[in-house]
């Protein structure tokens, strides 16, 4: 605290904290306007989905915030970083859904950390969640870089439970200058059933819209 002369009468008191207190909110308000929230940036349409070989896909609203849950193996902490964030979910008739969440930061530097914390919980998530799930089953393929903005990563993450349902589920992480996009695709099934070449595109497409 900046060192002031301590004064004895409490009016004079009261009134350095009542100015002190407005200070702090015109501070507020000059800090609020000199960082607007980032208007939304591109979002995924349904059609550029993977196809699905019996129901359409369907698109939410691009909603500001981030979904509620967040989607499977995304590290809420990466997500949360300050920054302004959308999302876009989607959605067909069976048991195929995906969600789209952006998050732009406040430098190209800080969108880069995001994306390589993102792009680490998903290498770890397999083996995170055969922790948290004794007896059940997980693997996980890395797909390789995506030529897209300023670069993306595809991967891939299968679990199962004993005696019930097998999930396989894609990701795909990329930026383009401070924004970052994360889209999760995910379905019964094995890796073996995951549609790794439609969604190659659909990272295509999602980062270079950013």
């Amino acid at each position: 605290m900046r060192s002031h002369r301590f004064r004895t009468i409490a009016a004079c008191a009261a009134v350095a904290s009542a100015a002190f207190g407005m200070s702090l909110a015109t501070a507020g308000q000059s800090l609020a306007k000199e960082r607007p929230v980032a208007p939304a940036p591109g979002f995924l349409e349904a059609e550029e989905l993977p196809p699905h070989p019996s129901s359409e896909w369907r698109a939410g609203d691009v909603t500001e915030g981030l979904p509620d849950p967040l989607p499977f193996c995304l590290d809420d902490d990466a997500l949360r970083e300050e920054g302004d964030s959308y999302h876009r979910t989607f959605s067909t008739d069976l048991d195929t859904g995906a969600v789209q969440v952006s998050v732009t930061a406040r430098s190209t530097e800080e969108a880069a950390e995001v994306a390589a914390e993102l792009e680490e919980s998903v290498a770890e998530c397999a083996g995170d969640w055969l922790s948290a799930n004794p007896g059940g089953t997980a693997s996980w393929n890395d797909y390789g870089k995506v030529d897209a903005g300023d670069g993306a990563h595809l991967y891939g993450v299968y679990v199962a439970q004993p005696n019930s349902s097998h999930n396989v589920h894609l990701f795909g992480v990329g930026r383009d200058g401070t924004t970052v996009t994360a889209i999760h695709w995910g379905q019964i099934g094995t890796l073996a059933d995951a549609p790794v070449q439609d969604f190659r595109k659909t990272t295509i497409t999602a980062v270079n819209r950013l």
